[in-house]
């Protein structure tokens, strides 16, 4: 069995797109996120939509339509993202993460959050002064990690006759 990306067992970028669309419509009521995200562009779910599902084994398109990682740097230099913000569109994503009932496994759900840790840490840190944007920065690429893929129960053997 060829183990599949992240992106195919989420479901493909509908399924990303489902998400941060549905994120994205709950952001403004948030007393914390709802002014950072105040005059959002109307295409922002399918851009960052388009990002996840590059960083986690889909299209490349991000990269080829957006300029990459260093494109996503330069979106959030100076935006003074503080860890309670951080935390917060986490906990809001997962919620939405949740009530769509994507896939709930454990080991595409750890790393998922894997991910999620990580590149919203990076974008606190991009967004404090002083912050530089690396042009030729790779963009990430995420994977199953140490699981080496979603767990598939064996078929238990036939009885011998």
């Amino acid at each position: 069995m060829t183990v599949p990306t992240l992106y195919e067992w989420i479901g493909g970028f509908d399924a990303l797109l489902r998400l941060t669309t549905e994120f994205y419509r709950r952001v403004p009521a948030d007393d914390l996120l709802g002014p950072v995200f105040a005059g959002m562009d109307k295409n922002h779910p399918e851009h960052v939509a388009m990002f996840i599902a590059e960083v986690i084994g889909g299209p490349k398109l991000y990269s080829e339509q957006r300029g990459g990682h260093p494109a996503m740097v330069r979106h959030h230099l100076e935006r003074h993202l503080t860890e309670p913000m951080r935390r917060r569109w986490i906990n809001i994503l997962l919620d939405t993460y949740t009530d769509l009932e994507l896939p709930a496994d454990p080991e595409f759900t750890s790393a998922l959050v894997g991910y999620l840790e990580w590149g919203t840490r990076l974008a606190v840190v991009n967004s404090q002064p002083g912050a530089k944007v690396y042009e030729h920065a790779p963009m990430p690429e995420w994977g199953w990690g140490e699981t080496g893929g979603p767990y598939i129960p064996k078929k238990p053997k036939s009885p011998a006759a």
